[in-house]
């Protein structure tokens, strides 16, 4: 979807009305349709989202996503993985609120993105990652002091 053309409508409607005054009003005009530009760019997006998530609340499954691709949004529709994650056992899981910096959370979004996973399971499947046990091989591990 390409928020643009909306923007040029109402940059359109506004000289339209620009037309109908005097010049230093037309100029006033222009100025401020120009000003207007990010600020409906931004609202125009605030909008989809809320459309994104107004469907989201009606669909049985899954998701609808506002993805950017350069400045113009897209709708996706994510639907929800069936299978349990990996690690839950018989349906329970153990919940973890964590607090993370925006440009972490902006990277595992990306990633799990990449994936076609939730960032849920995305989350789940780095942790058991991490936790692997990785053999140690001799003179791998340095010890001791650096000096710069």
């Amino acid at each position: 979807m390409q928020i643009t053309p909306y923007v040029d409508a109402l940059q359109r409607d506004l000289a339209a009305v620009a037309t109908a005054g005097n010049t230093e009003e037309s100029e006033i005009v222009r100025r401020f349709s120009t000003a207007l530009d990010s600020s409906a760019r931004l609202r125009l997006l605030e909008a989809v989202s809320d459309a994104a998530n107004e469907l989201t609340a009606q669909l049985p499954a899954g998701r609808v996503e506002v993805r950017l691709a350069g400045s113009d949004p897209a709708l996706v529709y994510v639907e929800e993985s069936r299978s349990p994650a990996p690690g839950v056992e018989d349906g329970l899981a153990a919940r973890i609120s964590l607090r993370l910096p925006h440009t972490l959370k902006a990277g595992i979004e990306s990633a799990a993105a990449r994936e076609g996973v939730s960032v849920n399971s995305w989350i789940v499947q780095a942790l058991g990652r991490g936790i692997e046990e990785r053999p140690r091989g001799p003179g791998k591990r340095l010890s001791g002091y650096a000096r710069s």
